[in-house]
């Protein structure tokens, strides 16, 4: 690499201050112009080409600087005067700006990549709501955006953010902390900051009860020095620094060094006291009560800083692009030339984004010491690698413990990470809503949020928004969706159904009975007295109410409940109206023939009763089929009394509705009632109205109970239809008990009497 050349070095201190590094900047800058091309133009008396001495050099490129903001200054200078700088440390996203920057390179990745590693730490532990503390310049500001930027992506707030100025004292860092303190919810801190501010925001934090769990970028990183007095403080912290290895040459070579006055370092005996609190001669705490330094660093225990390995990338970065030039340019095996003489800075600066090179470097520098690739991407920015650490007491000490890594993802073993509590804290605004809450976000702020519970028939659209199901719906158990709840009506085979289905049953095949006899002694002269074809009406219209038990039991369709509306009123309006037609009949014979002026009755023949009857069932008919062609039958699902997490399958019939169409049956019962209480005193062979009373009490106080006890079990659909069934049932076995079983006693049991 390079043959036959040496490169040369001016180094200069930075101080980390943005300022102070342009104003060196300059000085090298200067010398750079005043360096001339010595060949053209000057000459010897002899005619020889004359030869300037102390002239100074020239800088080819430059290395620096750690701080962003100090090499985002020196960027802006050099790029006037196309001169390369490759940073070593400098990792502030904005750096990547070609448009800004175009002379500038950097052997470590850019913040973009660090924030989404600590973004992804974050979620590892599923936090959602942090702080955040930034440095002032472009290092730490530039990175904190990054990390929101990230974090806003993937649902993490940001509880507190608070910036460190440049020209903070100790009141700042305390008064930062109180307010990181004020947000109690947010137990994580994302810092973004440079290392000499890391010892000042710790010592702040010293004395809170409820401590924080730091998460930190590289400006931390695995530094000793950042923890230096607050290790307490500082335990159970997460660490991110660039992935590097031991340079085995290079550690060696500095073991050996000792403080010299003579040496060409002006910094190392300043560092030397500084590492080990002790004095050296002819130094400024040469008369301090520091203790006199030890020389030799070969038995004591020594860390190298981490981003050695960079600042080697960097020299060997330039060193290879120099090397591809000099093989372009001279043409020669070896040596210089004037090619290279008077390099181009924006050719260099090419040259050097286009090398690669894997460690494998000539002199005494191991094959080691950088076991992976070193390349430029085409905004400068070296390869993203990290180190994730967790800062620990081990033993009787403390160390940065390596936990995971970050190489385009996230690995973390988690059963590594200790934190200074004993076990990591939660940190986030709000805790979880349960499964039937939604989220009501307070404005601003998408971590906090008040958990509202959905109403029983609400589900959840999103996790903030409960909507309703809709009628006859319901939430799944999850509430994500809805499902139509399954329609409940009377089943044949439940207890409510069997018991008026089975006094049903015995109605009609006793009615049938009835029938049986009364068909098979029809010329007998009981039957003949009782009125024959009223009293087939009569029966027909029992059968007709037992029957009704199946229909109203039966499946609501627009069919059943049709039949519901119709057949209910005219079951007992056919049963009633020939009750009415025989009363009527008996009153009138009877009060003709004790009035004084006797006079033919008339309408009392069979077909004239008939015709009556008929008459008053059609009243009903035609008032039940006017209600079918105004409120057509149909079915409807109706919530039971009280629930709503069921629904039931009921022919649409207003329960008014129902009431108002057996106002006609009621009416003829009252009419019924009152003939058979005027004829009571008939004579004996005629007491048959004697029973239509009886009937006619009894169906009166059946129908009186039935009304409140139908409209008091509202509640339960199938009480209400067993009521109703078992009334409809009563009142028909009331009717064949008083007005037929006597009847068929005598014709069987007592013949004699048939006569």
């Amino acid at each position: 690499l390079l043959p036959g050349i040496k490169l040369g070095a001016h180094i200069l201190d930075t101080c980390a201050r943005d300022t102070y590094a342009l104003e060196q900047s300059l000085e090298f800058v200067r010398n750079s112009l005043t360096n001339i091309d010595i060949y053209n133009g000057y000459y010897c008396d002899d005619g020889s080409q004359a030869k300037i001495t102390n002239l100074p050099a020239a800088v080819t490129a430059v290395v620096g600087a750690s701080d962003s903001s100090v090499s985002g200054q020196v960027a802006n200078l050099l790029r006037l005067f196309r001169i390369p700088q490759v940073s070593y440390a400098s990792t502030s996203a904005k750096l990547s700006d070609k448009t800004r920057f175009d002379y500038f390179a950097r052997t470590v990745p850019p913040d973009t990549f660090q924030a989404k590693a600590m973004v992804e730490i974050i979620q590892i532990f599923n936090w959602t709501y942090v702080s955040t503390v930034a440095s002032e310049g472009d290092y730490g500001e530039m990175g904190i955006d990054m990390f929101k930027k990230e974090a806003l992506a993937r649902n993490i707030c940001i509880a507190a953010e608070e910036t460190i100025p440049n020209s903070a004292n100790d009141g700042t860092f305390d008064l930062i902390v109180e307010r990181l303190r004020e947000k109690s919810n947010a137990k994580v801190v994302v810092l973004f900051i440079k290392g000499s501010d890391v010892p000042k925001l710790l010592s702040a934090a010293k004395n809170l009860t409820d401590p924080f769990v730091w998460i930190a970028s590289d400006g931390w990183g695995d530094q000793e020095a950042a923890v230096k007095n607050v290790k307490d403080v500082a335990e159970g912290a997460i660490t991110i620094e660039l992935s590097s290895k031991p340079i085995r040459a290079f550690n060696k070579y500095f073991k050996n060094l000792t403080p010299d006055l003579k040496a060409r370092n002006p910094w190392f005996n300043e560092y030397w006291e500084d590492k080990f609190l002790c004095r050296l001669p002819y130094t400024k705490r040469e008369n301090s009560s520091f203790p006199v330094c030890d020389i030799g660093l070969t038995n004591k225990k020594f860390e190298p800083e981490s981003k050695i390995q960079f600042v080697v990338d960097a020299v060997y970065a330039i060193a290879y692009a120099l090397d591809k030039m000099r093989k372009e340019v001279c043409g020669t095996p070896s040596g210089m030339c004037d090619g290279l003489r008077n390099l181009d800075g924006a050719s260099l600066y090419k040259a050097i984004l286009n090398v690669t090179f894997q460690g494998e470097y000539n002199g005494d520098v191991p094959s080691d010491v950088a076991s992976r690739q070193v390349q430029f991407d085409e905004r400068g920015d070296g390869m993203g690698r990290y180190d994730i650490y967790n800062f620990q007491r081990v033993n009787s000490g403390w160390k940065y413990v390596p936990v995971g890594h970050w190489l385009e993802s996230l690995y973390l073993d988690e059963t590594k990470v200790n934190s200074r509590l004993g076990s990591l804290p939660e940190s986030r605004c709000s805790a979880p809503c349960r499964p039937n809450e939604a989220k009501i976000v307070q404005q601003g702020d998408n971590c906090c949020w008040i958990c509202k519970p959905c109403q029983p028939r609400q589900y959840l659209i999103d996790e903030h928004t409960c909507e309703d199901c809709g009628f006859a719906r319901w939430p799944t158990f999850d509430l994500k969706s809805c499902y139509d709840l399954p329609e409940k009506y009377l089943q044949p085979n439940e207890v409510w159904a069997l018991v008026p289905m089975i006094i049903a049953l015995l109605g009609i095949m006793m009615t049938g009975a009835v029938i049986a006899v009364f068909m098979k002694y029809n010329d007998t002269p009981i039957v003949k007295a009782s009125s024959r074809e009223l009293s087939y009406m009569l029966l027909g219209g029992l059968v007709m109410c037992f029957v009704m038990t199946f229909v109203i039991i039966a499946k609501p369709s627009i069919g059943t409940c049709a039949l519901v509306r119709l057949g209910l009123g005219l079951s007992f309006t056919v049963c009633y109206t020939a009750l009415l037609t025989k009363t009527n009949r008996i009153y009138r014979i009877f009060t003709r023939q004790t009035s004084t002026n006797v006079q033919k009755v008339n309408y009392i023949s069979p077909i004239s009763q008939l015709l009556i009857c008929t008459a008053l069932i059609s009243v009903q008919a035609v008032g039940v089929v006017v209600w079918l062609a105004v409120e057509p039958p149909d079915t409807q699902l109706v919530y039971p009394f009280g629930r709503q997490d069921q629904v039931i399958l009921k022919c649409k019939i207003k329960d008014k509705s129902l009431m108002m169409s057996l106002v006609y049956v009621m009416l003829l019962i009252i009419v019924c009632t009152i003939y058979a209480f005027k004829t009571r005193k008939v004579p004996d062979n005629f007491n048959e109205t004697k029973y239509i009373g009886f009937t006619m009490y009894t169906t009166c106080i059946v129908w009186l109970a039935f009304v409140p006890i139908y409209f008091g079990t509202q509640t339960d659909h199938r009480i209400q239809t067993t009521t109703m069934c078992i009334a409809v049932s009563i009142s028909a076995f009331v009717a064949l008990g008083c007005l037929f079983a006597p009847k068929v006693y005598i014709i069987l049991f007592q013949p004699e009497k048939n006569v």
